[in-house]
């Protein structure tokens, strides 16, 4: 039942958000979402996007600045979605500030050194309350597209 239930959350959230990268195409995965068995355990609470320091990031939807400033000594940014989502954005410098309002793919922040990844990388997430979700359900899904059929050698 609870896999029913988040398959349908997740949907619902691609239905009703527009998603925006938050840095430019093409991202790069370092570290995917691998979310804890129990709300207090280890885990990785949204992904890791591989870019350099001082890359433009990216509101991936419209809504209103929840926090912006410092979190155990990194940068962090939080909006708040209309329909209740929040995504974060760390290690960043906020060009925006608490209470304003953003559109989607406005550049919200710079990434600045001092993330968790071996090269610099900006942890995206997304929650609902306190329940985090992947945050790459946010984006579209790629258009399947059909390649042509190779043509055998000699012929």
């Amino acid at each position: 039942m609870t896999t029913l239930l988040l398959s349908l959350l997740l949907t619902l959230i691609q239905a009703a958000v527009p998603g925006v990268r938050p840095l430019p195409a093409p991202l790069s995965v370092a570290r995917w979402w691998d979310p804890p068995p129990t709300p207090y355990a280890a885990g990785h609470r949204g992904v890791d996007l591989s870019a350099p320091v001082g890359a433009e990031v990216r509101a991936v939807a419209a809504g209103r600045v929840h926090y912006a400033g410092p979190v155990a000594g990194r940068g962090v940014l939080s909006l708040a979605l209309p329909n209740g989502l929040r995504t974060t954005y760390e290690p960043v410098r906020a060009l925006v500030a608490e209470g304003e309002a953003v559109a989607a793919g406005q550049v919200v922040a710079v990434l600045t050194e001092g993330s968790h990844c071996p090269a610099p990388c900006l942890h995206w997430g997304l929650l609902s309350g306190e329940q985090y979700l992947n945050p790459l359900t946010l984006l579209p899904r790629p258009a399947p597209r059909l390649l042509p059929h190779p043509v055998p050698a000699g012929g």
